[in-house]
């Protein structure tokens, strides 16, 4: 494999991580300010005396799980770590082959 693809596949695959990232925690944003939310809507139906068995409107889509977002997380991270070392190999082979080269 030329040492230029294995540079491009370790930038490629170190965005993807950064993506991941930026998406779990967008996420895990997500499912706090929902949290949150929900806990905001309990406090005030009981200061209004409501019965908390009332029916509530169900949200419209699921809210992440920030358990299984830190788990993304810490996958992202390995996925940098490695493709990093990619990069780094790749740049190595590259400065030998210029050094056999001069």
């Amino acid at each position: 494999m030329p040492v230029g693809a294995i540079f491009n596949a370790g930038v490629e695959g170190f965005n993807r991580a950064q993506q991941d990232v930026e998406q779990a925690t967008a996420n895990i944003s997500r499912a706090t300010i929902e949290r949150q939310d929900q806990q905001q809507t309990q406090q005030g139906r009981q200061l209004q005396g409501a019965n908390a068995d009332e029916a509530v409107t169900a949200p419209v889509s699921q809210a992440p799980r920030v358990d299984e977002e830190l788990v993304n997380l810490k996958v992202a991270e390995f996925n940098a770590k490695a493709n990093t070392e990619s990069i780094r190999t790749a740049d190595e082979v590259l400065g030998t082959i210029i050094d056999i080269r001069a």
